[in-house]
């Protein structure tokens, strides 16, 4: 049996690697999705004060702290039996809100766009961020890295750090907004909402206005009908940080609707020999496998799935841009009225764009309420109220819980996470599979660029590898060996680093 391995995988937070199986007709006969790390965070955190949480959590990842950070307080804020005021939450949904919008934009310009930008099948070397750049100009890559660096500012201003913010505590927020800043934040806000109308339009220039690329996103290649979760708010519209997890079976009809403390009673984990990263799935649908379809447990929390819980979007111009997605998928509604799940998943490209601009318009919101600057912005602590603490918001790559149990000293006993690519480690093993499946016959010629293909079926959920294994890993160069039925290598395709 030939053997393929991709390992590295490319343009992902964190190390992972792909393995495929062939048969002696030179046809997949399997795939995996592996990722070689150990997962240990939940153990070292046992036995420490549970108000250092918000500050080591954040650590686990450099990319997305900020979910990490409040996931953690909200966590705390159930611990210790808190309602944090008004301002504190919505000063913890505006940065909030700032983090969104860089974490979306890095992964179109530098992680996923450049496969449309620049092409799944051109050379590595120009496919990233400064391919990309070159192909839509200097000015719009300064347009980039301004967005980034005003909202990191954002981020800085209000969390106490541009990485690893600091301000969350339990009850509320560290210290209120000035009115100099408000301005600012206002302002930074509303060049957001000029950016992700600007990037929208370059994705439906670039692929939606090409047909090679629109026939890749609306094919069949990277297809599953699965269940889908997501935060919404009482009218089912999307929401990042507060809200009921709502999930929705391949048909669109609801399945479940519960409270983020309530998640154990929906979701389980199960693990497998070939990888560090657990496998949930739906408990009142019970593990079948990697397979998709209405009776099997798995789900996906991505954008897209977010998009597909969801009645709508909570601002005007996401929603325009939400009802012309569902338009050209044409799905087709259900029979309690809403729009049926869109189950292309590279359609989730465009509904991080939409989040995108969803993330600007509600930032502007919130930044142009009277109440966030008041300085009441946190209730004090008088000592562990509760067994428990369960907190949750959307990352971007999905569903992110935090659950802690401590002592009555607030030492913690317990710690367990459910980030969101765990929950999408099925999927993404399925969407591997499915794409070699696809793109390997009997008599292909194995090329990078086919490889490449292979990739963005991991790619397209954004995975966060170092988050959801909770590692630091080294670099390691690619190299893909092809055996013979007899193990001997046949050709060798290598990205080493020069």
């Amino acid at each position: 049996m030939k053997r393929i391995t991709i390992d590295p995988i490319t343009r992902l937070e964190g190390h992972g690697k792909i393995e495929i199986f062939l048969d002696d007709q030179g046809n997949v006969a399997n795939a995996y999705f592996q990722v070689p790390e150990l997962r240990g965070f939940e153990a070292f955190c046992v036995g420490r004060p549970a108000e250092d949480m918000p500050t080591i959590t954040n650590r686990i990842c450099g990319v997305c702290p900020e979910a990490h950070h409040l996931a953690s307080v909200k966590a705390l804020d159930e611990l210790f039996g808190l309602e944090p005021p008004p301002a504190a939450k919505k000063l913890r949904e505006l940065l909030y809100m700032a983090f969104y919008v860089t974490d979306h934009t890095t992964h179109f310009y530098a992680l996923g766009g450049p496969d449309f930008i620049i092409g799944p099948d051109a050379p590595p070397a120009e496919r990233n961020i400064l391919g990309v750049i070159k192909k839509v100009g200097l000015d719009i890559g300064k347009q980039v890295i301004s967005c980034r660096a005003r909202n990191h500012e954002v981020i800085k201003k209000l969390g106490g750090r541009g990485i690893h913010p600091a301000a969350g505590l339990p009850g509320g927020w560290s210290k209120p907004l000035s009115e100099e800043n408000r301005r600012e934040i206002a302002e930074y806000a509303r060049q957001n909402v000029e950016f992700a109308q600007f990037t929208l339009k370059i994705f439906a220039d670039i692929v939606l206005a090409n047909p090679v690329y629109k026939e890749l996103v609306t094919s069949d290649l990277y297809y599953h009908q699965t269940y889908y979760m997501g935060t919404v708010t009482p009218e089912n519209k999307v929401n990042f940080y507060d809200g009921m997890i709502r999930v929705v079976n391949p048909e669109g009809k609801e399945f479940a609707r519960y409270a983020p403390r309530d998640y154990q009673e929906h979701i389980a984990e199960r693990v497998e020999p070939w990888t560090y990263l657990k496998f949930p799935y739906l408990k009142k649908v019970g593990w079948q496998g990697l397979t998709d379809g209405i009776d099997s447990g798995l789900y996906v929390a991505t954008p897209l799935s977010r998009l597909n819980v969801a009645d709508g979007m909570a601002t005007p111009l996401a929603q325009e841009h939400f009802e012309q997605m569902h338009e050209t998928f044409a799905g087709g509604w259900t029979k309690e009225g809403r729009r049926k799940p869109i189950h292309h998943r590279m359609a989730t490209h465009w509904a991080r764009l939409i989040e995108l601009l969803y993330a600007s318009e509600h930032m502007l919101e919130l930044a142009t309420d009277p109440e966030i600057t008041s300085p009441d912005v946190r209730q004090i602590s008088t000592g562990v109220k509760n067994k428990e603490g369960i907190g949750s918001v959307e990352a971007p790559r999905g569903t992110l819980t935090h659950h802690y149990t401590a002592d009555q000293n607030g030492i913690l006993t317990k710690v367990n996470m459910i980030v969101g690519t765990t929950n999408n480690s099925g999927p993404i093993a399925m969407s591997v599979k499915r794409a070699a499946e696809q793109l390997i016959k009997a008599g292909t010629i194995i090329e990078e660029g086919l490889l490449n293909r292979v990739e963005m079926a991991f790619r397209l959920y954004d995975p966060c590898l170092s988050c959801a294994t909770h590692a630091l890993p080294g670099k390691a160069p690619l190299e893909v060996i092809i055996r013979d039925p007899e193990g001997q290598v046949v050709r060798t395709i290598s990205r080493r680093p020069k």
